[in-house]
């Protein structure tokens, strides 16, 4: 396993992580969690994600239990929640959602009884919160810190604009400024991380935890065909994410990744997923495998890294052509 710095913080992780968005108790149970984080883990990899919002709250209680029964070294492995969304669904009243003082307060308690650990090691606000200011955000999430309760914070799809007003005020205020982002990046979705963000990669040194490296199961390549019964674009709920992936332009750019992975001898996941590790400014690439079969495929990006050369991401690029259109000079 390789482990890359969070940023410019001290905090090392996992280039590969294990995130529990729609699988914790939407596509597997107990048994099925346990036995994927302990692959996980004995593999190397040390950050395990997680968010108030995943399974309405039971995604946490699911990964704690697992924790506890595990009995790893707390100091061995990173947990993180995200707050925003609430976890009560339709139940959700005022102030049990967005990024006020008391429902980030209150979520970070509640996310510490579900994962059943002390502190939190990565805090993220889920989403922008256009009615609480950034103000508010950064000087309670610092509070936060200074309690013990998390160790560090960051955002999660905003903005650079949001980000850097972030740390225009934590700069004013000598507080803790966001250390890291949770942006999806894949080989369909690239401007944040190659076009947005790089001056904020240049001005604070901003880690990242990107989610979604195989677009929701469609750069695996087992939607060429259809949607495989049980699939993650096939759960009741989920009609929203089918209809943003299955594109017919975008299976027909699939099926050519795949043709040229099958050429390399590797899998269309495998090298999706070592595509996105060979950017410099991702920090760790979050994995939702539901089964052991895709766990250990994915792992197998670590090893095929080398052979993505100058020729081979050329290939793929002239392959996708998704590469974002303006980029700023440095």
């Amino acid at each position: 396993m390789e482990y890359r710095n969070l940023g410019r913080s001290g905090l090392q992780l996992s280039v590969l992580s294990f995130g529990s968005w729609v699988t914790f108790r939407k596509q597997i149970e107990d048994s099925s969690a346990d036995e994927l984080m302990g692959i996980a883990y004995e593999n190397g990899i040390n950050f395990f994600d997680n968010a108030e919002i995943y399974s309405l709250g039971e995604s946490e209680k699911l990964m704690g239990k697992v924790l506890k029964m595990k009995k790893w070294d707390r100091s061995s492995y990173v947990v993180s929640s995200k707050a925003y969304f609430g976890w009560r669904g339709k139940d959700n009243k005022p102030n049990q959602t967005g990024l006020s003082r008391k429902h980030l307060v209150e979520a970070c308690h509640e996310a510490l009884t579900r994962l059943q650990v002390d502190y939190l090691d990565l805090y993220f606000c889920h989403r922008p919160d256009k009615k609480t200011p950034v103000e508010e955000v950064v000087w309670t999430m610092n509070s936060l810190i200074q309690q013990g309760k998390i160790f560090y914070w960051g955002t999660s799809e905003w903005s650079g604009v949001e980000i850097m007003e972030a740390h225009r005020i934590a700069q004013q205020y000598s507080l803790m400024g966001p250390t890291m982002e949770q942006s999806q990046y894949n080989l369909f979705e690239r401007n944040k991380l190659e076009n947005e963000y790089l001056e904020i990669f240049r001005n604070t040194g901003l880690g990242t935890t990107i989610w979604s490296p195989l677009a929701s199961g469609l750069l695996t390549g087992k939607y060429n065909e259809g949607i495989p019964a049980g699939s993650r674009l096939g759960l009741s709920g989920f009609e929203w994410l089918k209809d943003r992936w299955l594109m017919e332009d975008r299976i027909k750019k699939v099926k050519k990744l795949s043709a040229y992975a099958d050429e390399l001898g590797i899998s269309t996941a495998s090298l999706s997923i070592a595509w996105c590790l060979k950017n410099p400014h991702v920090t760790t690439a979050i994995l939702g495998a539901s089964r052991k079969e895709q766990l250990l495929d994915n792992l197998k990006a670590l090893e095929i890294g080398p052979l993505l050369d100058a020729e081979v991401m050329e290939q793929i690029e002239r392959i996708m052509q998704t590469k974002p259109t303006i980029l700023p000079e440095y």
